[in-house]
């Protein structure tokens, strides 16, 4: 029903009135954003050990370097299907149960070397195959060589699109042309999961980010992400609340519910629990399942497994 749903929002007209009269106060939100992480606190071991474990389970583990091998990304397949060591896993008593992260992030010439990685370890129906594609990560390029690399990328195997919106049309204005570029990127995706780079940290101001967000969700996204991870500022808890508000104005308004990825700058295990308490507390516990939120990281699984492996040491 979502999806017949979703294809009738796509066929209508955006309104573009619904961009008029956005006002943000930035001190507000950072006073909110303090507020909601103070009431709603993360300090016993094994409630940390609980939302780390459910972290791991939305991790889109990425690797965009200009080195990137096909060495690199099986090696990172891998760990995706792999994220704790077996004793880890065994001194957290979780049984038999398994668990891998939610995706594996990779440039549209890699897809083909994670797609051939995942089904040797019979992991495609668990591990999904995001390609950023559309001219990553300036998107600065002509939309037909943006769409083009959206098809190949489908192509090669990638199960969900990570595009990126040109920030000239935000910064100018042209919410139009904006709305029209994701439609025809949503169309180029097909069944594919689409997920929209706002790129927030060269939009200049929270009406900027929350614009470009209703856009682009009525425009057909499937997730809205706030970063490349190469901008000088990445995913921060103040655009988060921003980018939740309106994905709930968006659902409020059309019953349609999309996912939220933060990517770039979370590092540590203080951050993915205020990200995840963030998310429960403006969305709803059902936002925090790997449908409707992922965090795009390289480092932070390690981290993670780190902090998990000194605890499981100390019960020893």
């Amino acid at each position: 029903m979502q999806s017949i749903k979703k294809e009738m929002v796509q066929l209508q007209d955006f309104d573009m009135k619904l961009l008029h009269n956005i006002h943000i106060n930035r001190s507000n939100i950072h006073h909110q954003v303090d507020s909601l992480l103070r009431l709603n606190p993360v300090n016993k071991k094994e409630n940390i050990i609980a939302w780390l474990m459910k972290a791991i389970s939305l991790i889109d583990l990425t690797t965009l370097a200009g080195d990137d091998t096909r060495s690199n990304v099986i090696r990172l397949c891998i760990k995706a299907g792999h994220p704790l060591s077996q004793d880890v896993v065994k001194n957290l008593d979780f049984g038999e149960t398994t668990v891998t992260t939610a995706a594996v992030c990779v440039y549209p010439s890699r897809v083909k070397d994670a797609y051939e990685s995942i089904k040797r370890m019979g992991l495609s129906k668990k591990l999904q195959i995001a390609a950023v594609a559309t001219g990553f990560p300036s998107g600065l390029y002509p939309l037909k060589t943006r769409l083009e690399e959206i098809r190949l990328a489908i192509e090669s195997g990638a199960t969900e699109i990570d595009v990126v919106i040109d920030r000239s049309l935000v910064l100018t204005g042209q919410w139009t042309t904006l709305y029209q570029e994701v439609q025809e990127m949503r169309k180029a995706c097909h069944n594919v999961h689409l997920k929209v780079i706002l790129g927030v940290g060269e939009l200049g101001t929270y009406e900027n980010i929350y614009k470009a967000s209703m856009v682009s969700m009525y425009a057909g996204a499937d997730f809205i992400k706030t970063s490349t991870g190469k901008e000088a500022i990445n995913a921060t808890l103040p655009v988060g609340l921003v980018m939740c508000r309106a994905i709930r104005h968006f659902y409020q308004q059309t019953g349609i519910k999309v996912g939220l990825k933060p990517a770039g700058g979370i590092k540590t295990v203080s951050d993915t629990l205020d990200w995840l308490v963030l998310v429960k507390v403006e969305l709803g516990s059902e936002w925090l399942s790997p449908n409707l939120f992922r965090i795009g990281a390289s480092s932070l699984l390690d981290v993670i497994e780190k902090y998990l492996k000194n605890v499981t040491d100390n019960l020893e």
